[in-house]
């Protein structure tokens, strides 16, 4: 889609005022009467947690039983904020190097009146300029903690309607053929689901999984293809099996390869690698039909509504995804629901140890938590 750069930034101007807090009069009378809090600076502390998985995980890029994941607590005027910062391992982050980046950001967090958040991704982009799942755990933390003060869910506070809603996809990875046929047969309180694809035997994959259910199914193939015309007769076959979109098929950097897909594919062709930011959009709309926000590369739940923002100026589809999270940051997540055409939020479904409740898993989509925040407690 073309647009003027004077369009572009008009419209994505009023991703920061008005358009972020469409009902902000009703919320300014919240917060008069909620008090900002007392002149007691935050407290703000975290602890690693290892999530078991049910079954091991495999994607293009490797295998693992387990992730470890690093949990934020944001405490002030005795309220708490949770917040959850959870890995792309393949890109080389981890719980200890999320740690030592919270170091160098939880001190902006603490100076910060927490009703004066709108320029924080900015002051904390500038101490960490790459994509840290740091970043979300704080920002997370302390939406939970606004909601909680407010005694308000965090979607009210962004207007958004809790009683609209989509399906979620399950996750099935890699595995030898009765393993994911066992999978499969697991997955059957859902109803879409999403395949992780590897470049080789992907047909076998297909055809497997189609031996044992008809649902809808989605691919992510993170990255996994790289010749053109090799991909475009994949996604022919599997258009053709019920796929319904396929999700990063190529490198980030071969843009104009996705652009030349995107414009034969039967099936919407979904960014994810890709996008991590706002400010990413621009460059790569022509080359997609949408895109996953995840919070965890955004940088938490203030920059995925930019995201969206931007997203629908470019006419581009929305997809809300995750990495394997616990119900801290799926909770997070499921407050944008509304926003979306696409869900991918299955988490917690995947845990055997999820440490928190938060939003329920019904009938093949999640029911927005009324709770204050983000809607969570112990397990």
């Amino acid at each position: 889609m073309k647009i003027s750069r004077k369009k572009f930034l008009a419209l994505t101007g009023l991703a920061g005022s008005s358009l972020v807090f469409p009902g902000n009069s009703i919320l300014a009378g919240e917060v008069n009467r909620a008090g900002k809090g007392d002149a007691k600076k935050a407290s703000i502390t975290y602890k690693k947690i290892k999530l078991e998985l049910g079954h091991t995980w495999t994607i293009s890029r490797g295998s693992t039983d387990y992730k470890e994941d690093v949990f934020v607590f944001y405490e002030k005027d005795r309220i708490t904020g949770i917040g959850e910062a959870a890995h792309m391992t393949g890109a080389g982050q981890n719980a200890d190097r999320t740690i030592s980046e919270l170091k160098k950001i939880i001190p902006i967090y603490v100076d910060s009146d927490p009703f004066e958040f709108y320029e924080l991704p900015d002051r904390v982009n500038a101490e960490i300029k790459y994509i840290s799942p740091a970043k979300a755990a704080l920002d997370i933390a302390l939406f939970d903690w606004l909601g909680k003060k407010l005694n308000i869910p965090v979607h009210r506070f962004f207007g958004l309607d809790p009683n609209k809603f989509v399906n979620t996809s399950f996750s099935i990875g890699f595995d030898k053929p009765e393993i994911l046929k066992q999978k499969v047969r697991e997955a059957d309180p859902y109803k879409i689901l999403k395949v992780k694809l590897t470049s080789r035997n992907d047909q076998e994959i297909i055809s497997t999984i189609r031996q044992v259910t008809d649902k809808p199914i989605r691919v992510d193939i993170n990255e996994g293809w790289t010749n053109k015309e090799e991909a475009i007769r994949k996604i022919e076959w599997l258009a053709k099996q019920g796929v319904e979109l396929v999700e990063q098929p190529m490198p980030v950097d071969m843009i104009k390869e996705t652009k030349w897909l995107r414009e034969r594919s039967p099936v919407p062709i979904v960014a994810d690698e890709a996008i991590n930011t706002a400010k990413d959009i621009p460059a790569i709309a022509e080359a997609y039909d949408g895109i996953n926000i995840k919070l965890m590369k955004s940088g938490g739940i203030l920059e995925a509504l930019r995201i969206a923002i931007v997203a629908k100026t470019f006419n581009l589809d929305i997809m809300i995804g995750c990495m394997i999270e616990s119900s801290v940051a799926i909770s997070a997540a499921v407050q944008l629901q509304p926003l979306a055409r696409w869900l991918d939020l299955d988490g917690p479904l995947l845990l055997r140890n999820d440490p928190y409740k938060g939003a329920e898993f019904r009938d093949g989509h999640w029911i927005m938590p009324e709770k204050p925040g983000i809607g969570i407690i112990l397990s």
